[in-house]
């Protein structure tokens, strides 16, 4: 019996051009009522940057099945559909709705960036996350406590161009869900009190910006300054990472269960391509023992 049917849609801010919105249709078979697949979206909209659900149904066919009833507990991804079989914790289907909808975002030509980005001194600094992320959050909050805007915190999004048209707002995450417990990520008020006095204000940045300066943030009090000029190689490869941060490929969704492979050659080739002409921006990797001297090396490279 189908006990559900809603989507999960993300859209561009107002005002930007769009090419439309990056749609997930979930259906939930099954024996028990259930109001949504998510009971609440914080962890979707602090991933993605702007997650709404709706029962205005505008895909013709499910991107996502569960079949609550079905045993044993798995999970596949066959003819573009994702089947996820038996009983899921919350966080578990969080991630799998990310990568899902990461990958419709892809298609309307929306690319998430696992990045902060401020707008300061009139100019838009992207902190990469990369293949490390070292950095990226406490250099936004550094870039906020000297007066920059918030353009994003953990998910900058941009358009084919490479312009941002969104972000996430949400500087912490505070709560994880069922099934995505983990003991090696620390406090991160405790973190911020390592490099701060206090939390600075945040004010948000909705404009849509092109991206003036991409910084790699390496804090690591071990080692001297650098700053570094990423050569060719160097940026496409970082960017990469950043935005395959978000198809799970790398995920383990539950003990045993490894997120389905949804990823192909095509939109590879596809997502390398964005990744050349992005790449084309100006880039440095900015190593310091803290967050004010990645800025300090930051303001001179403006």
């Amino acid at each position: 019996m189908l006990q559900l049917c809603e989507e999960y849609v993300i859209a561009q801010q107002s005002g930007v051009d769009s090419p439309g919105a990056a749609r997930l249709r979930v259906d939930i078979h099954g024996s028990r009522p259930v109001e949504h697949l998510l009971s609440e979206a914080t962890y979707l909209n602090y991933r993605l940057a702007s997650v709404q659900v709706s029962r205005d149904i505008a895909e013709a066919a499910p991107g996502m099945i569960c079949y609550q009833d079905a045993s044993p507990k798995g999970i596949r991804y066959e003819d573009r559909t994702l089947i996820a079989d038996g009983e899921w914790y919350q966080g578990e289907l969080q991630k799998v709705v990310v990568s899902l909808l990461a990958l419709r975002m892809e298609m309307v030509g929306l690319h998430p960036f696992h990045s902060s980005a401020i707008r300061y001194r009139d100019k838009t600094i992207l902190f990469l996350g990369g293949e490390e992320n070292h950095g990226k959050s406490m250099s936004q909050i550094e870039g906020s406590r000297r007066g920059g805007l918030v353009v994003s915190t953990e998910t900058t999004v941009t358009d084919d161009r490479g312009w941002v048209v969104m972000g996430s707002k949400d500087v912490f995450l505070r709560t994880r869900s069922k099934g995505t417990e983990r003991a090696d990520k620390p406090d991160q008020d405790q973190g911020v009190a390592k490099f701060f006095d206090d939390v600075p204000q945040f004010i948000p940045y909705y404009e849509s910006t092109d991206i003036d300066l991409v910084i790699l943030p390496a804090i690591d009090g071990h080692y001297d300054t650098l700053v570094a000029v990423l050569n060719q190689f160097e940026k496409e490869y970082q960017t990469y990472h950043s935005l395959m941060n978000y198809l799970g490929l790398h995920q383990i969704l539950a003990p045993g269960l490894p997120m389905p492979i949804i990823d192909n050659d095509e939109l590879r080739i596809k997502r390398a391509d964005f990744c050349h002409r992005f790449a084309q921006r100006p880039c440095y990797m900015i190593r310091a023992k803290n967050p004010q001297i990645v800025l300090d090396e930051a303001e001179r490279l403006l």
